[in-house]
C-alpha cells in the first residue's frame, strides 16, 4: 500500500505575502499552506499526500466545502488535491500531531495511512466498458503507482551521476497484460478482467493482436501500460481510438524488470508502443525545481500533459519516480 499519510517534520516556514492568517510550511519536498503560528520549524505533524481520500471524521470537517466527494468508486470522504491559496501553491494537508491521540507513539517517517483509514483517491472512469471482474489481480503481478519525487527526495541523490531516461506520463488508465505458462490475461490496477473483446482492459490484446504475438514470443512476461483514448479520463491526447503505451516490462521467471533498451526491443517485436521518450542522458544532475519545470508542457493535442517519469536506464525500478505538472493539477475539478 502506498504511504499516503506519514509523520513528517517541518523543514521551514515561509510567510505568504498579503496573508495575516496563513503561511507556507515545507515538508519533505512539498509546500503546504497552514494556519499562521500553528507550526514552528522542527515540529512534527501528520502529512496527507495529494490524492489521499480521508474518511468522514469531525477533524476533517473544515474541508467539506472544498474537498467533500461522494461516488460509487470511492465512497464518501474528503479528497486532498493541489490548490492555490493566497497565490501560494499548496500540495497536501499538514495537521498537528496533537490532533491525533491514536498516533501518540508514532515517530518521524512512520506510515499511518491504515491507522487513519485513508485510501487513495481514484478518478472514476468515464467509460463504462471496463469489463467483467473475475477476481483480484493475480498474486505477483504488480500494480503501478509511481512515487512523487517530493515524497522521496533521496531518490535524486540515488540517481545523481547515473544514466537516466525521462518519459512522458500519459493520461489514461493503467492496463496490465500478462502471458504466464501459456495463459494470457488482463487486469485493471487491482482486478482481473474477463476476456471480452469489448472490454476496455482487453483492448490492448485485441488492438495489437497480442494473443498470437505473445504465444509466438513464448516467454513468461508482464506488460504494464497506460490505456488512452475516447471515454478514458478526459482523453487529453485527443486520440480517435484506444492506444496502449507500455512503461513496464517484467520478466516473470526472473522476477525483475528488464532494462530500458531491452524493453524497447520487446515492445517493438510485439508491435506495441512504448511511452514517449523526452530525454536520455549519461549522468543525471537535475534539481527538484528543474524537474518541476521540465514536467510542465503540453501533449501534441495542446492540452496540459500529466507530467514526466524519471528512471535509471539500466534498472528502471531501482530508481523510479514521477514529477507531475502543477499546471494540470491546479485545473483538476473531479
Amino acid at each position: 500500500m502506498r504511504a499516503l499519510v506519514t509523520i513528517q517534520r517541518v523543514r521551514g516556514i515561509q510567510a505568504i505575502p498579503g496573508s495575516d492568517f496563513l503561511e507556507a510550511a515545507h515538508i519533505m519536498g512539498w509546500t503546504c499552506v497552514v494556519k499562521k503560528g500553528e507550526f514552528q520549524e522542527g515540529d512534527l505533524g501528520v502529512y496527507f499526500e495529494v490524492d489521499s481520500f480521508l474518511p468522514l471524521d469531525p477533524r476533517y470537517e473544515f474541508l467539506r466545502n472544498s474537498s467533500y466527494r461522494e461516488n460509487e468508486d470511492n465512497g464518501k470522504g474528503f479528497r486532498i488535491r493541489t490548490a492555490r491559496m493566497r497565490g501560494q501553491l499548496s500540495q497536501g494537508l499538514f495537521l498537528p500531531l496533537a490532533q491525533f491521540p491514536e498516533l501518540s507513539d508514532a515517530a518521524e517517517g512512520d506510515d499511518v495511512t491504515g491507522k487513519l483509514g485513508v485510501k487513495k483517491w481514484y478518478i472514476p472512469e468515464t467509460s463504462g466498458a471496463g469489463g467483467t471482474i473475475i477476481g483480484e489481480r493475480p498474486f505477483g503481478i504488480p500494480a503501478s503507482d509511481e512515487i512523487r519525487i517530493q515524497s522521496a527526495l533521496e531518490l535524486l541523490d540515488e540517481l545523481r551521476g547515473k544514466p537516466y531516461y525521462i518519459t512522458t506520463k500519459m493520461d489514461g488508465t493503467s492496463g496490465i497484460v500478462y502471458f504466464i505458462d501459456g495463459k494470457i490475461g488482463c487486469c485493471s490496477r487491482n482486478k482481473e478482467i474477463k476476456d471480452e473483446a469489448e472490454a476496455l482492459y482487453w483492448s490492448p490484446v485485441y488492438r495489437y493482436g497480442l494473443k498470437e504475438k505473445l504465444a509466438a514470443y513464448g516467454k513468461n512476461i508482464v506488460l504494464t501500460g497506460e490505456i488512452c483514448g475516447p471515454g478514458i479520463q478526459k482523453n487529453k491526447l485527443r486520440l480517435s481510438s484506444r492506444e496502449w503505451y507500455v512503461f513496464d516490462v517484467k520478466d516473470w521467471d526472473s522476477g525483475g524488470y528488464v532494462p530500458y533498451d531491452r524493453a524497447l526491443e520487446i515492445c517493438a517485436s510485439l508491435g506495441v508502443p512504448f511511452v514517449p521518450l523526452e530525454e536520455r542522458g549519461e549522468a543525471f544532475a537535475y534539481t527538484l525545481e528543474e524537474l518541476l519545470e521540465k514536467a510542465r508542457g503540453k501533449y501534441p493535442s495542446g492540452l496540459d500533459k500529466e507530467g514526466i517519469v524519471v528512471r535509471d536506464v539500466r534498472s528502471p525500478k531501482a530508481v523510479s519516480f514521477k514529477v507531475l505538472n502543477n499546471d494540470a493539477l491546479l485545473k483538476e475539478k473531479d
